[in-house]
């Protein structure tokens, strides 16, 4: 019964999102022919008891403009757009509706498996949502083997399909503030498909109200941090992966410098993290750095070690 209502909310939210500014008939109609409504009228009272409901799940108002009869709309949608939490979950809930309403689409829509958020998704949600400290079991690649320890959740992270838990790390926080080394508090990145065992401790953390997960990932490709600076990088996409980059750009930072009708560039303002150089030679010969010099120089490396892994090599003729 919980999950329906979340799904009446979800498709209530995506209908105005689609339409924009409907009356309560034109909801009601829409409501009937929908997988959720199997032809039944939809209640006024109902209704605005979902406008309630969504407006304390997802900040979201559902407002009426009687000047333009009576016709409800989202107010300021592009705060709900903006948030991208909020908006993967009303996109994929929605799609799910609609794949529920047609079910001979389910072979016919295809999604990116995850494999690492099958198991401790919800638990460690859970924990961060009562602040409580994990105890874990990680073994991260190249390890010899695997190593438990406690840490307590502050935020999740999904990137190249792979989710992360972003962690404060009681030991090594402690550590610092031992050896009066700054910064006192440690925050490390575990993936969690690296994780074999999640217990939860019974204890709980206070949180640090200063710790911000856009400012600790601020100029990353992925989920490697740095120290080091923000760099503005200049790159040069020839021909038509332009289009591509202006769909999809590389990173938030993405802005367009000028185009001269064989190729375009593009700025990027990153740190020089692995996860960026790999992002940047996953696009092969569409893109060219053309500053600055140590990141050109960086990729020049990279296609070096590439040409020796491929280069033929003459085989020595046959002994007797």
């Amino acid at each position: 019964m919980a999950a329906n209502l979340f799904g009446r909310y979800v498709w209530l939210v995506d209908i105005l999102l689609r339409y924009g500014r409907l009356t309560f008939q034109e909801i009601n109609e829409l409501w009937k022919k929908s997988n959720l409504g199997y032809g039944d009228e939809l209640p006024l009272r109902t209704f605005h008891n979902h406008q309630k409901a969504i407006k304390d799940i997802f900040d979201v108002y559902i407002e009426c403009d009687k000047k333009d009869g009576y016709r409800y709309y989202i107010d300021e949608p592009e705060r709900l757009r903006g948030n991208n939490l909020r908006s993967w979950l009303i996109s994929s809930y929605a799609t799910l509706n609609q794949i529920q309403a047609d079910r001979g689409l389910e072979d016919r829509i295809f999604f990116e498996d995850i494999p690492s958020g099958q198991m401790w998704l919800t638990l460690i949600a859970d924990a961060m949502r009562h602040d409580r400290v994990l105890s874990i079991t990680h073994q991260g690649f190249g390890k010899p083997e695997p190593s438990t320890f406690d840490i307590e959740p502050y935020c999740l992270k999904v990137a190249k399909r792979r989710w992360y838990v972003i962690g404060r790390s009681p030991y090594y926080s402690d550590r610092n503030k031992a050896r009066g080394n700054k910064p006192k508090d440690v925050y490390l990145v575990y993936a969690l498909d690296r994780i074999s065992d999640i217990r939860d401790t019974g204890r709980t953390f206070k949180p640090d109200k200063s710790f911000n997960a856009e400012r600790y990932f601020e100029g990353c490709c992925g989920v490697i941090t740095s120290d080091g600076p923000v760099v503005p990088v200049v790159v040069r996409a020839y021909k038509g992966f332009a289009d591509y980059l202006r769909t999809l750009p590389l990173h938030e930072s993405h802005r367009e410098l000028g185009s001269d009708g064989e190729s375009t560039l593009f700025e990027y303002r990153v740190k020089l993290t692995f996860d960026f150089y790999q992002l940047l030679l996953a696009q092969g010969d569409q893109l060219e750095v053309v500053s600055p010099e140590e990141v050109r120089q960086e990729m020049r490396n990279f296609a070096k070690r590439l040409m020796d892994y491929y280069a033929t090599k003459e085989e020595e003729p046959c002994k007797d």
